[in-house]
């Protein structure tokens, strides 16, 4: 599924994001940068030891925040690593956290003037995010951003199987 909003492009595929050739890949990283399973596990193997040594330079990122690397093997120029929040019952503040996690990767695209960023489905896996409300708020904040900022031609969510993309397609045919 694909939708315009002004000049931009948001689009959903069922792939693996470590193939994606847009400017930047968002990585769903954890707090230590250390790699680990799901995408992150999937993205370090996929991009060599280089992005490792330069996670462990940096040591740290927040629930909420990004930090930037080169991209290593992969086609992409840079990964955006940012920490998605460990859903616990939605009363600690996780969709703050969780939209915060997609704007500062939009914005660190923005920095590193990226035209094009690919998005995992952040928090939707081990760290317990309900799926529908990771959509949507995914979505929505991303939908925001790029009514603000003409910077981005293309934001494409790689979601991992097709339950994971129905339910990413029944969210933003009700944003928009």
């Amino acid at each position: 599924m694909e939708i315009n909003i002004n000049e931009a492009v948001i689009s959903l595929v069922v792939g693996d994001i470590t193939k994606e050739k847009t400017d930047v890949i968002v990585n769903a990283a954890n707090s230590g940068l250390r790699g680990g399973g799901g995408v992150d596990g999937a993205i370090h193997r996929a991009a060599g030891p280089s992005i490792m040594a330069e996670c462990r330079q940096i040591g740290y990122c927040p629930a909420g925040q990004a930090v930037v690397t080169t991209a290593g093997n992969l086609q992409a120029k840079y990964v955006i690593h940012t920490v998605g929040p460990v859903y616990r019952g939605g009363t600690k503040g996780e969709d703050r956290l969780l939209e915060s996690a997609y704007r500062e990767s939009l914005e660190q695209a923005v920095r590193k003037k990226a035209a094009s960023i690919s998005f995992p489905a952040i928090s939707a896996g081990v760290y317990g995010y309900p799926l529908r409300e990771a959509a949507r708020i995914a979505l929505k904040t991303t939908i925001d951003f790029v009514k603000e900022n003409q910077r981005i031609e293309l934001v494409r969510f790689v979601l991992f199987s097709r339950d994971v993309y129905d339910a990413f397609e029944e969210e933003l045919k009700k944003l928009v």
